[in-house]
């Protein structure tokens, strides 16, 4: 997790594990760890990997494509935590520093056994290190990682964990400090995978999206009206993406939508015969201060999009 593209390669195997188990909120320690100037969430239900065979492909494709993820689950693997069993749900909190730059933390919940976890550590004659009161464990890939209680585990790397105590603490502001991103996060709270991002994020993220339309429209001049953003996503019939683009009136989501209709039929233009008809499968609204993206596809179609050069654009 050493950059922002190592978070959002970390967003893309998240994107695997909607699905149609129960969403399980952040709890209480969880929340507590993530600092307040945050970037962008990701909360992912795990349980749910297993009721989706694309879920599976597409963990197969991207597992083989970032070595990041092969970190990720390696780490967990080399304490005794099998991500297929041990996991209910994870969270991605990247965080803005006055210093550091993007830090990102990961948080794991699930059924592992702290005790168990903790006595193989201790025979393998792996010592941890203090911080304030927390005891914190290396891992695989210059991680670490410490137990916020029994069924929650916090690691990533030093830097970053010790910010996230330092949150937990007090010492620093947390998450629920942060209106409008707390706001969003009790938008899409119920879902199974969900995403929120904040305003400087979404920014880029709307100009990425639109393009070459993004100079038509001026976006430079609009840009400050938007506000931040978050998705659902789900496996639980064919594949469902839902995005919404937060903005400060209704003129603003408005033109949005219209400018962002404009940008997919152009770039239909270009696209292969599988990118024309995922394009075709996504609708663009605007509900008040809300501009939105619905996409759905089948299972078929989502496979095929995988090994699009969109994707692998995505992806990688």
């Amino acid at each position: 997790m050493k950059s922002v593209k190592a978070c959002l390669a970390l967003g893309m195997m998240a994107v695997l594990f909607g699905g149609m188990a129960n969403a399980m909120p952040l709890n209480s320690s969880a929340r507590g760890v993530i600092p307040a100037d945050l970037q962008q969430l990701i909360s992912v239900d795990y349980r749910a990997m297993k009721d989706s065979p694309t879920a599976a492909a597409l963990k197969q494709q991207l597992m083989a494509a970032q070595e990041n993820l092969q970190q990720f689950e390696g780490a967990l693997k080399g304490v005794g935590i099998n991500p297929d069993k041990d996991i209910d749900t994870l969270a991605l909190a990247s965080f803005r520093t006055p210093k550091q730059g993007v830090k990102t933390i990961g948080i794991t919940t699930g059924p592992f056994n702290m005790k168990l976890v903790i006595k193989k550590l201790t025979l393998a004659k792996i010592k941890p290190t203090k911080y304030h009161t927390a005891n914190l464990y290396p891992m695989d890939g210059g991680f670490v990682m410490t137990f916020l209680d029994d069924s929650t585990l916090l690691f990533g790397e030093p830097s970053s964990v010790k910010l996230g105590l330092d949150a937990s603490n007090g010492e620093i502001l947390n998450l629920d400090s942060n209106q409008t991103m707390s706001d969003m996060v009790s938008s899409v709270d119920a879902a199974s995978f969900w995403s929120i991002l904040d305003q400087a994020g979404t920014q880029n993220m709307v100009r990425s999206a639109l393009g070459d339309a993004a100079k038509i429209a001026d976006y430079e001049s609009v840009k400050k009206r938007v506000m931040g953003s978050y998705y659902t996503m789900d496996f639980t019939s064919g594949v469902n993406f839902d995005l919404t683009v937060v903005t400060s009136d209704s003129v603003t989501a408005g033109t949005l939508s219209m400018v962002m209709k404009a940008a997919i039929m152009y770039k239909k233009t270009s696209a292969t015969p599988v990118e024309k008809a995922a394009m075709d499968m996504a609708t663009v609204d605007s509900d008040g201060s809300k501009f939105m993206v619905h996409f759905k596809d089948s299972d078929a179609q989502f496979q095929s999009l995988m090994h699009s050069p969109l994707f692998a654009a995505v992806s990688h």
